[in-house]
């Protein structure tokens, strides 16, 4: 039997939500391993409970939930405050994964998975978003980083847009400030996954997604993008010069 990665908790507070009690059991006991404080919620409504109780730092959640499914309660919980979400979605569901990163989570696990797997994931969304961290990760560094109106604080995982902030998720601030870092260059998603995501592998569409949200939050007109451009047949380039359109 594979042994869970210990000691990279530090007490920071998962709840796990999933209505099958052997995978939340299997889970939590992997994470209480690890060192991170567990609670478990097997539905919707007491994961909300539960979150507004106790504020977690992360939650492993769930996309098929009785009554209440996981989108639902991603949308809810983003609505009461940022906080990293990684969801869990059957295997080949992929319009389901795309659905999960649209309303926020930061990362997905398709089961059957391995937890120790799942354990470092939680430990890689966590190092990306607490505002002490290296920020290293994001190809930016620990300066601050100004660029067409926008500025990123690394160091405070702060993204602000003509004065006003911008909410962004986990990876969505680490892809603006590896943009910012790297302004004209094209990237490859692959080399966005490897760089930003640190993944050697994965679905490429997570890529694609986050753009889009990004684009979303940063753009003046998401529809025509001027800053994130799209270089067909390569990736995408951060242009905080240009004036064409997208």
């Amino acid at each position: 039997m594979e042994q869970p990665p210990t000691g990279g908790g530090a007490g920071a507070r998962v709840l796990v939500v999933d209505d099958d009690p052997t995978v939340a059991e299997i889970v939590t006991g992997y994470l209480d391993r690890a060192g991170y404080v567990v609670d478990r919620a097997g539905d919707g409504p007491d994961a909300l409970a539960r979150a507004a109780a106790h504020r977690p730092d992360l939650v492993v959640l769930d996309l098929m939930l009785p009554g209440m499914d996981g989108l639902e309660v991603c949308r809810r919980m983003r609505g009461q405050g940022p906080v990293p979400v990684i969801m869990l979605t059957a295997r080949g569901d992929e319009d389901d994964r795309i659905l999960g990163l649209e309303v926020g989570a930061d990362d997905y696990v398709t089961k059957p998975f391995s937890p120790r797997e799942l354990v470092l994931r939680v430990g890689s969304v966590l190092r990306r978003a607490r505002p002490a961290a290296d920020a290293s990760g994001s190809g930016a560094g620990s300066g601050v980083l100004r660029a067409a109106g926008l500025t990123v604080d690394p160091g405070a995982r702060r993204a602000v847009k003509n004065g006003v902030e911008l909410a962004l998720t986990v990876r969505e601030f680490d892809l603006l400030a590896f943009f910012l870092a790297h302004p004209g260059r094209a990237f490859a998603r692959e080399e966005l996954m490897r760089e930003v995501w640190g993944w050697d592998f994965g679905d490429l569409s997570t890529v694609t997604v986050h753009v889009r949200r990004l684009r979303g939050k940063a753009e003046d007109d998401p529809a025509r993008p001027r800053l994130i451009r799209t270089v067909w047949g390569v990736g995408y380039r951060f242009d905080p010069a240009t004036t064409e359109e997208g």
